[in-house]
C-alpha cells in the first residue's frame, strides 16, 4: 500500500494554503503584546532633549535611559531557552508581558533620573525575554508549509516598529507629555495579557518532568560579554571615537568573554546556554549575518535620517520624524508583497530584491544637501522602507529552516542577539564616520554624503552575502511534509 496520502478533493484548499488557526491565533496574541517592546526601541530617542529638560539633567546622564533599556535587553535574551525549558512558553511569556507593563507604569511615574534609568532597565528585563520568544512560539506552533505566512505577521513589527517609534515618540512629544510614551503601553500589555492567557494553550512542563539546569558559567560569560559590547558601542559617539578608552576597554572585554563562550558553547554541545550547533546549518548562520547587516542597516540609518533633516536642512524633532514616515508606509506596504513574493520565488531572491531596493534607495542622500528638492527623497524613503520590510519576512523563515523543534529557541536566540549587537555596531559605526568625515572636509554636506556611501556599500554586502541563503524550498504538500517545525538539516 503507497505511503502517500491520496490527493486532496479539489474543493478543499491544499494544506499549506489553510492557514493552522491555533498558530494563527498564538501569532495574533504575541503580536498585540509584543509591538510595544519592538516601539520602545526606538520610541524615546527623539525625546532625550525633553527628559533633560523635563529632570534638570544633562544630555549624557538621559542617554542612559535608552542605553539601560538596551543592555537590559543584552542581559536576558541568553537565557530565554532555558526560562522556557524551565516555565513554558506561556508562563514565561505572561510574566515577561506583565514586568514590561509594570516597568511602562513606573517609567511614567519617574521623579528623576537615576529612578527613570532604573525603571527602563525593569522594561527591558521583561522585553529581553519576549522578542526571541515571540518568534520561537510561532514557529514552534506552525506547519512548516505555513511557517513562511505566519512570520510575516510578527516580522510586521520587527520591521516597522524602529521605523515608526520615532515618529510615534515626535508625535506623542507634540501632544502631551514624555511621560505617554511609557503609558501609551499600558492598554497594548494589558489586551496582550488577556489574548495571550485566553488563546496560548498551557505547556507548562508536567511536575515530575525533568527541568533544563542553568548554564550558570556560561550565562556568566555571554550576558557580561553582550553588556560590555553594548555598553562599548554605545561610548563610540563622543570625541575620539572607538580610540577612546571607555570604548576600547568594554569591547576588547566583551569579544575576549564572547569567545571564551562560544569555545565553551560548542564543546558543551545542547547543555550550552545558547546551543552554537543550529549555525552548523547554513540557512542559520546566513540568516544569522544578514540578520547582523540588517540591524546595522537599519538602526544606522535611523541616527543619519533625522540627522541629516535636522542638522543639514533646519528641521525640528517633530519635523524630521514625520519625515521618515514613507519608510513606515514603505515597510507596511512590504507585508502584502513578501510573502507571495517568496513562495514564487524563494526566499534567496527576494532577500537579493530587498537588499538591492534599500542601497539603490540609499544613493539619492548621498547626492543630497541642503537644497535638494524633498519629494524624490521621499520617494526614496518609500522604497528603502519596502526594501527592509521585504528583507525581514525571508530572513525570518528561512533562519530556522531543518532545525529541529528543541532548536528553535537556541536560533531564534542567536538571530535577534545579531541584529541587537549589528544595530548598535551600526550606530556606533556611522556616528564615527559622519564625526570624522564632518572635520576631514569641514562641509556638513560632504559629511553625510560620505556616511551614506558607506550605508550603500554594507548593503551591497548584504546583497552578495544573501546569495549564500539556500534556494526555493519546495512547498509541502502531505501530512508527513506539514508537521510542526522539521526535525531534518
Amino acid at each position: 500500500m503507497s505511503s502517500r496520502t491520496a490527493p486532496a478533493p479539489a474543493s478543499a484548499s491544499p494544506p499549506s494554503q489553510r492557514l493552522d488557526p491555533t498558530a494563527l491565533r498564538i501569532a495574533i496574541a504575541v503580536l498585540v503584546g509584543g509591538i510595544a517592546v519592538i516601539l520602545d526601541s526606538t520610541i524615546v530617542s527623539v525625546a532625550l532633549d525633553d527628559l533633560a529638560r523635563d529632570l534638570h539633567s544633562g544630555v549624557d546622564a538621559i542617554q542612559w535611559v535608552s542605553t539601560g533599556y538596551l543592555l537590559a535587553l543584552g542581559v536576558v535574551i541568553p537565557t530565554v531557552g532555558w526560562s522556557q525549558g524551565r516555565l513554558g512558553a506561556k508562563r514565561l511569556w505572561l510574566w515577561s508581558l506583565a514586568v514590561f507593563l509594570l516597568g511602562s507604569v513606573l517609567c511614567a511615574a519617574a521623579w528623576d533620573v537615576p529612578s527613570l534609568i532604573g525603571f527602563r532597565v525593569l522594561q527591558g528585563l521583561g522585553g529581553g525575554a519576549m522578542l526571541p520568544l515571540m518568534t520561537t512560539m510561532v514557529m514552534q506552533s506552525a506547519p512548516a508549509a505555513q511557517a513562511r505566512k505566519l512570520v510575516a505577521t510578527i516580522a510586521l513589527p520587527a520591521a516597522v516598529g524602529p521605523i515608526l517609534g520615532p515618529v510615534i515618540g515626535g508625535l506623542i512629544l507634540g501632544a502631551g507629555s514624555w511621560r505617554w510614551l511609557f503609558l501609551v503601553n499600558v492598554p497594548l500589555c494589558l489586551a496582550g495579557l488577556v489574548l495571550a492567557q485566553r488563546v496560548i494553550p498551557g505547556d507548562a512542563p508536567a511536575p515530575d518532568a525533568r527541568r533544563p539546569r542553568l548554564d550558570l558559567p556560561g550565562f556568566l560569560l555571554l550576558a557580561p560579554a553582550l553588556v560590555a559590547l553594548l555598553w562599548g558601542l554605545s561610548n563610540v559617539t563622543g570625541d575620539g571615537g572607538f580610540g577612546q578608552t571607555k570604548v576600547l576597554a568594554p569591547l576588547v572585554a566583551g569579544a575576549v568573554l564572547l569567545a571564551v563562550f562560544s569555545v565553551r558553547a560548542v564543546r558543551q554541545g545542547g547543555a550550552a546556554l545558547v546551543d552554537l550547533g543550529v549555525l552548523r546549518s547554513r540557512p542559520t548562520w546566513a540568516a544569522t549575518a544578514l540578520f547582523f547587516l540588517t540591524g546595522a542597516s537599519l538602526y544606522g540609518a535611523m541616527l543619519l535620517l533625522p540627522l541629516y533633516w535636522q542638522q543639514l536642512r533646519g528641521a525640528s524633532a517633530l519635523v524630521a520624524g514625520l519625515y521618515l514616515i514613507p519608510q513606515g508606509v514603505g515597510s507596511l506596504l512590504s507585508r502584502a508583497l513578501a510573502p507571495g513574493l517568496t513562495e514564487r520565488i524563494g526566499e534567496r531572491w527576494v532577500t537579493v530584491l530587498g537588499f538591492v531596493l534599500v542601497g539603490v534607495a540609499t544613493v539619492p542622500f548621498a547626492f543630497a544637501d541642503a537644497h535638494t528638492t524633498t519629494w524624490p527623497l521621499m520617494i526614496a524613503l518609500l522604497v528603502r522602507g519596502l526594501g527592509l520590510g521585504i528583507v525581514v519576512i525571508p530572513l525570518m523563515t528561512v533562519a530556522f529552516r531543518g532545525l529541529a523543534h528543541a532548536e528553535v529557541p537556541h536560533a531564534s536566540i542567536v538571530t535577534r542577539i545579531a541584529q541587537q549587537v549589528g544595530g548598535s555596531v551600526g550606530v556606533a559605526l556611522f556616528a564615527v564616520i559622519l564625526a570624522r568625515a564632518a572635520h576631514g572636509s569641514g562641509s556638513l554636506a560632504d559629511a553625510f554624503a560620505t556616511a551614506f556611501w558607506w550605508a550603500t556599500g554594507f548593503t551591497a554586502l548584504a546583497v552578495a552575502l544573501s546569495f549564500v541563503l539556500p534556494g526555493r524550498e519546495k512547498e509541502a504538500s502531505t501530512p508527513e511534509e506539514t508537521e510542526r517545525v522539521p526535525s531534518a538539516r
